[in-house]
């Protein structure tokens, strides 16, 4: 049999991507941990702490950075963003699939530590679409908005060192693209070095024999 180490897929994209929308619907559809990050934002309508976020105070989440509790933290427009450690740690022993949804100066800290990780990059199909989700989202002044863009501008330089680009389009076929790849890795020679040398090992038991 195969390996059953679960696989760390690190999901990033541009702000207004749809993320957050793509996350939870996978989520909703498949058998997925995800691995919840702290931050020191505002919980915007809707969210609560400990489902999306955990929210934090500056002092707390400073605390968490020098007691070593964080795999990666990271300082976006503003306030800061990381992930917990021990959560990611215990469900990947178990052979549980996590996903952390994460910046992308985070996702480089991630590879670091997990070299295994995959990494996946959210995208809309272009950047006109981009602004108008990020309009459409009514949380933000188009002075933050812009902001947004110009970090967004930033991060597409990083594009091409993630493992695959997933343009979210279409939700449902979105969804279904992201499953698919992380399936699909299970199925990665470099993720089954112990499945082919114990088929190795029982061939080389036959050749002898002849």
């Amino acid at each position: 049999m195969m390996s059953k180490q679960g696989i760390l897929t690190v999901v990033s994209g541009f702000s207004g991507a749809g993320k957050g929308t793509l996350m939870k619907a996978l989520l909703n559809r498949y058998d997925y941990g995800l691995s919840i990050s702290a931050t020191t934002r505002v919980p915007r309508v809707g969210e609560e702490d400990g489902l999306e976020y955990f929210f934090l105070t500056r002092e707390r989440f400073e605390s968490m950075i020098e007691q070593g509790e964080l795999i990666e933290w990271a300082e976006y427009v503003g306030n800061y963003y990381g992930t917990p450690k021990k959560y990611v740690e215990e469900q990947l022993a178990a052979g549980k699939d996590v996903i952390l949804e994460i910046e992308v100066q985070g996702a480089f800290h991630i590879r670091e530590q997990f070299p295994d990780a995959l990494l996946l990059f959210i995208t809309p199909p272009n950047a006109i679409e981009l602004r108008n989700r990020l309009v459409h989202r009514g949380t933000e002044s188009m002075d933050k908005i812009e902001k947004r863009l110009n970090r967004a501008s930033e991060e597409a330089v990083f594009m091409k060192q993630y493992d695959y680009i997933v343009v979210n389009d279409d939700l449902d076929e979105c969804v279904e693209h992201l499953n698919e790849i992380i399936k699909s890795e299970h199925s990665r020679t470099l993720r089954n070095d112990s499945f082919i040398e114990k088929m190795s090992n029982e061939l080389n038991v036959f050749k002898k024999g002849d």
